[in-house]
């Protein structure tokens, strides 16, 4: 019996208009274009302005353009999962809000929050949906406003995030295309190296905890370093090793965008060249669960049908991953 496998059909993403550059946040920190160069990769990042602006927005903007891109209404789709780590609210769920936005009205939805590697996972649960041949047309979304948990006056932490979102639609296929195969980890004794204080059911928010500044991301930059360097690299190594991939057989390692050392390190685990390693950080900086999505579709235009992507990730919690994809349509250069 042939196997149902959910394939990517359509990819989109939305990133604001307003650039924080390097220049600029040395006005706010004490830090330089080289010293952030040298460290994490990252030229500049995209910064979502306006009250009352959210998560959902950016998710709204990059669902909008992928049901347009894809001919898709509204009503035909079965299911959204947003994942995210910065929702409007602790609930109802970003991916409810999207919804609405959009007009998705018979589907259900919700959010998956597993930081840096929340794409993945989301990915994934939005493959069984579809492998179920229950569920045709199923929307991922990978949408963080980072802006709105960092702390401009932490060097460490302030010169990493942007906001941004990247959404797919996937659909069931019998060919042999789609996502193949995923291998995902978890360590939860990192959570002290990487999250925020306060703000949730253990730390509720408080004048003392809004005034010991919180409710930002916390890191403790050396030892989530390490740990990201070996674990998203070797579990990328890893699931080529499982299906008997070489390098020459991959068209392209798609990076999570958290530090260029990083996805050095990763691409050379592997075997992989430079050239064939998706990289986008020096123009959005780590976006967090949109960062992969982003990257796809900003070198959608260089994929072609049956091309073999590895995707990696590594976020808090820890949590860590790779998915194994194959690519289900080719786009010419003036679609």
């Amino acid at each position: 019996m042939t196997k149902i496998r959910a394939a990517i059909t359509g990819i989109n993403g939305w990133v604001p208009d307003y650039r924080l550059t390097n220049q600029e946040l040395s006005t706010m920190v004490e830090t330089t274009d080289e010293w952030i160069m040298q460290r994490v990769g990252i030229k500049e990042r995209r910064i979502l302005k306006g009250e009352g602006k959210a998560t959902s927005d950016l998710g709204e903007q990059a669902v909008r353009g992928l049901l347009e891109k894809t001919n898709t209404l509204p009503e035909e789709v079965d299911l959204l999962i947003c994942a995210t780590i910065t929702p409007d609210m602790f609930f109802p769920a970003t991916a409810n809000i999207i919804s609405d936005k959009v007009g998705i009205t018979n589907a259900f939805s919700f959010d998956i929050g597993a930081a840096c590697s929340g794409f993945l996972y989301a990915l994934q649960t939005a493959t069984s949906y579809v492998e179920s041949g229950r569920y045709r047309k199923v929307i991922v979304v990978g949408a963080d406003k980072m802006s709105s948990i960092t702390d401009y006056t932490d060097r460490t932490t302030c010169t990493l995030f942007g906001d941004g979102a990247g959404a797919v639609l996937l659909e069931p296929t019998m060919e042999e295309h789609g996502v193949m195969d995923h291998i995902f980890r978890v360590d939860g004794s990192g959570r002290k190296y990487l999250h925020m204080k306060a703000g949730g059911s253990a730390r509720p928010a408080s004048h003392e905890t809004i005034d010991a500044r919180e409710h930002y991301v916390y890191q403790e930059g050396q030892a989530v370093f390490k740990f990201a360097v070996s674990k998203m690299a070797d579990v990328a190594a890893e699931i080529m090793e499982k299906n008997n991939l070489r390098p020459e057989d991959i068209a392209w390692l798609v990076p999570h965008q958290a530090n260029l050392r990083i996805i050095d390190a990763t691409g050379r685990r592997m075997g992989i060249p430079p050239e064939k390693v998706m990289i986008n950080i020096m123009n959005y900086g780590n976006t967090t669960a949109a960062t992969i999505p982003l990257c796809i579709w900003e070198f959608e235009k260089q994929l072609k049908k049956g091309d073999n992507l590895i995707l990696a990730a590594f976020g808090g919690g820890f949590t860590w991953g790779s998915i194994w994809l194959k690519w289900a349509f080719d786009t010419s250069p003036d679609k």
